[in-house]
């Protein structure tokens, strides 16, 4: 078999492939055989027919058509590892001319990865917020959880922030009602500042069955950008009423006796949370660090396809009514182009992110064990809300097991690679980023152990 590659652009490739008819006779084995029992020839038994009794009654057409799409697959994925192609998408692949009993050639328009080079990580030196766990952040957790448990009761008094009212609305523009900023009966939480733009101020220091009026501009619907003049009655007002912080609560709200025991739970929940937060705020730090250091070209057709793959998604969400879109960008006060624009930012943020994950990892090499890959499968189950054993089943119907095998392989390297990096707080204080990335001494055997299986059932196909 000969092949040559012709370079098109930084992310795609022209593959030309030259197979002699000597290198093709499994296939031409296969070719008559199937032929031979799918015909019938007076005097031979169905798939006992000589070849040249076959080629006289139907030609060679059949065989050689067969021979081909036999073929193509395994030659062409040999061709892109003797011309070390890293592809990325699905080949256009037309033949190209066939000589019988000669050779057949073909060739294969792919995207391929460009050449990525990826920076010296132990060079990379970022800075993140530290991590603050105080009484008054203590206190504003166990507020929230009192609030879980707070009763609304009516009230008489002059409303202030906190409070809850049930509210009439009513908008104009130009005498004429806004129908859909017009409600009754509408629960709203003062200082919520997520209705309209105005509301919470002249909520405030209103009592129930009392009116008032302000203007506001609209930002969704018809009249987007128009003063309206909004006016607002009072049918209630209602306080949120909270538990004491004592023993009580902590028993009612908690596995814990004593509100000394919540207090100090609250503040190991807290350390959890913000310690997850500064490893993620590590990882998006260093990432951004070094796709800063590493420019490239992005395959357009891979960008394109994700793009329509995340509009399909939408739309599907939709039952594919375009105008239920527009509806939808039009209450977020945005239009299709800027949509469209954004959509393919994000897009093409996520192929670059991911195309220099897979240099990273080429060049890291790290090993997937078994249980890495099934706990990675399990927390995207989860994700998804699906039983695992049903998500399996859809991956493997459709051959994803090895993204995410790919997946659990980046994210491996990135952490490793991420471990050589310096990191300080906003504090100026140091942190070893092997406190959140370093691998165990656990994690290194059940690796080792498990390595082999795992890459046999996902690392060739990536």
């Amino acid at each position: 078999m000969k092949t040559s590659v012709e370079k098109l652009s930084d992310t795609r490739a022209k593959l030309t492939v030259n197979v002699p008819f000597e290198e093709l006779g499994s296939e031409i084995d296969q070719a008559y055989a199937s032929v031979a029992q799918q015909v019938t020839i007076p005097g031979f038994r169905k798939g006992k027919a000589p070849r040249q009794l076959i080629d006289a009654r139907f030609g060679r057409g059949p065989i050689l058509e067969q021979v081909v799409n036999d073929m193509l697959p395994t030659r062409y994925e040999a061709a892109c590892v003797e011309n070390d192609l890293k592809v990325i998408g699905q080949p256009n692949i037309e033949v190209t001319q066939i000589e019988d009993n000669e050779f057949v050639e073909f060739t294969a328009e792919v995207d391929v990865r460009p050449e990525i080079t990826v920076p010296d990580f132990s060079t990379i030196e970022v800075e993140v917020p530290a991590i603050k766990i105080d009484d008054e952040a203590i206190d504003e957790e166990l507020t929230s959880l009192r609030e879980r448990f707070g009763e609304l009761k009516d009230t008489k008094r002059k409303m202030k922030t906190g409070d809850f009212a049930i509210i009439d609305l009513e908008a104009t523009v130009d005498g004429e009602t806004v129908e859909e900023a017009t409600t009754e009966g509408l629960s709203y939480e003062v200082g919520s500042d997520d209705l309209i733009k105005g509301l919470d101020t002249a909520l405030r220091g209103m009592k129930t069955d009392e009116d008032s009026e302000f203007t506001a501009e609209m930002q969704t619907g018809e009249h987007q950008g128009k003063e309206a003049t909004i006016k607002v009655h009072v049918q209630q007002t209602k306080e949120r009423k909270l538990p004491e912080l004592d023993d009580e609560f902590a028993q009612m709200a908690s596995e814990f006796d004593t509100v000394e025991e919540l207090r100090e739970s609250t503040k190991s929940q807290l350390e959890d949370s913000k310690k997850a937060q500064q490893a993620s705020d590590i990882r998006d730090e260093v990432l951004k660090a070094a796709l800063a250091q590493s420019e490239f070209a992005l395959p357009e057709s891979i960008v394109d396809e994700q793009v329509h793959n995340q509009l399909h998604q939408l739309l599907g969400q939709m039952a594919h009514d375009e105008n239920a879109l527009a509806q939808m960008l039009e209450a977020q006060g945005t239009t299709r182009e800027e949509f469209d624009k954004q959509s393919r930012e994000q897009a093409e943020e996520s192929v670059r992110t991911q195309l220099f994950l897979d240099a990273v990892a080429e060049e890291e090499e790290p090993e997937v064990s078994q249980q890495e890959l099934t706990d990675h499968i399990l927390f995207t189950a989860q994700s998804y809300g699906m039983d695992p054993n049903q998500f399996v089943g859809q991956l493997q119907q459709s051959g994803q097991i090895a993204n995410l095998f790919a997946d659990v392989r980046r994210g491996k390297a990135l952490a490793a690679a991420i471990s050589r990096t310096t990191v300080k707080d906003d504090e100026g204080n140091s942190i070893d980023p092997d406190i959140y990335f370093g691998e165990t001494e656990e994690d290194a055997e059940a690796t080792e152990a498990e390595a082999p299986e795992a890459t046999e059932g996902g690392a060739d196909k990536e």
